[in-house]
């Protein structure tokens, strides 16, 4: 647990989700060879990690459908290994296909996982109800599932993992195959329920879900944690800043290209001229390192229209970490290759 300031008031975060040496081998390969991590509640922790990297394996293990060889895990007060009836009601799963019972209606499928759980008759139908008007599948409510397009059925597996209320919310590459519409719709009820206290660990292999979705990301490689943070901290670990300058007089661009790179300034490795954007790109490692270049301009005599600060894409950091190139989700399944 970590101290937090908040409104000026120092809070602890509790961890949801604590994983400590986790280990699973299949035969002679290592899908998690040593896992550490952390979920504090009330977030998202995006895994990210090229296929076969060990994220489903990490999932299974953390909702007790397989168990470790090695290592500790606690979600939501229970040990995955040694209380898993007690944490199956606390957790609500989305894995890679859509998992529902084709021979029931929607509704039906939704009604029947309500009751699994528990949930007292009146209770199942109205989560039922209301889970169907989240993901836009009330009008087939009716219709078997299979009759669903492929997206339909991937919305009702995500309202069947919803239905309980879980606490702690795995979803394993819950958009694959999705169109915009329907991930945004995704992405809201995500928000939703992390904004009512609920906590996802999310796998993806869409950067732009994992910026929009999580407050903290580990990056997973031959089942190791090879990186952690929040997205800025990996943004900035990985490749800095870059200095976007936008001159009064765009002739001068070249000029002031030239300053720079003889103006000797500690740790500036030169400037890149984009003639057609009008822009001048100066890679930067500091603030100070900002301030000394707007100096030497103003200093040369340069009108400066614009200035402003890039940090590298979740694409370019997934590169630089892993060395791979940024997966895609109709390649290898992770069952497979993991």
């Amino acid at each position: 647990m970590a101290p937090v300031i908040v409104d000026g008031m120092t809070r602890i975060d509790k961890n949801a989700v604590e994983v400590r040496g986790l280990v699973k081998h299949y035969g002679d390969t290592k899908a998690l060879d040593g896992v550490d991590l952390d979920v504090r509640e009330g977030t998202v922790l995006g895994v990210l990690g090229p296929n076969g990297a060990g994220k489903t394996t990490l999932v299974r293990c953390l909702s007790t459908l397989i168990t470790p060889d090695a290592g500790h895990a606690v979600v939501a007060g229970y040990d995955v290994v040694k209380q898993p009836r007690q944490l199956r009601r606390t957790i609500g799963l989305t894995g890679q296909y859509a998992s529902v019972d084709e021979k029931l209606s929607g509704w039906e499928n939704l009604y029947m996982i309500g009751r699994l759980l528990d949930l007292p008759r009146k209770d199942a139908r109205r989560r039922a109800d209301e889970m169907l008007e989240r993901f836009s599948l009330t009008d087939a409510a009716k219709r078997p599932a299979m009759q669903y397009s492929g997206g339909m059925r991937r919305r009702l597996d995500l309202a069947a993992s919803m239905i309980g209320s879980p606490s702690v919310l795995y979803l394993d590459e819950p958009t694959t195959g999705l169109d915009p519409r329907t991930r945004n719709e995704v992405w809201d009820e995500v928000q939703r329920m992390v904004a009512e206290g609920a906590t996802v660990l999310l796998t993806t292999q869409y950067m732009e879900e994992a910026e929009q979705l999580a407050s903290e990301l580990t990056v997973i490689d031959r089942g190791r944690v090879i990186a952690n943070g929040r997205v800025d901290e990996l943004k900035a670990k990985v490749g800095g800043r870059t200095l976007q300058i936008r001159p009064s007089d765009p002739a001068q661009l070249s000029a002031m290209a030239r300053a720079l790179g003889e103006s000797g300034l500690d740790g500036i490795a030169g400037a890149t001229v984009v003639p057609d954007e009008g822009l001048l790109y100066v890679p930067i490692l500091s603030d100070a390192q900002l301030t000394a270049v707007v100096g030497l301009l103003g200093t040369h005599g340069f009108g400066i229209a614009h200035i402003g600060t890039h940090l590298p894409s979740l694409d370019e950091v997934f590169l630089a970490i892993t060395g791979e190139k940024t997966p895609v989700s109709d390649t290898i399944p992770e069952e497979v290759a993991a």
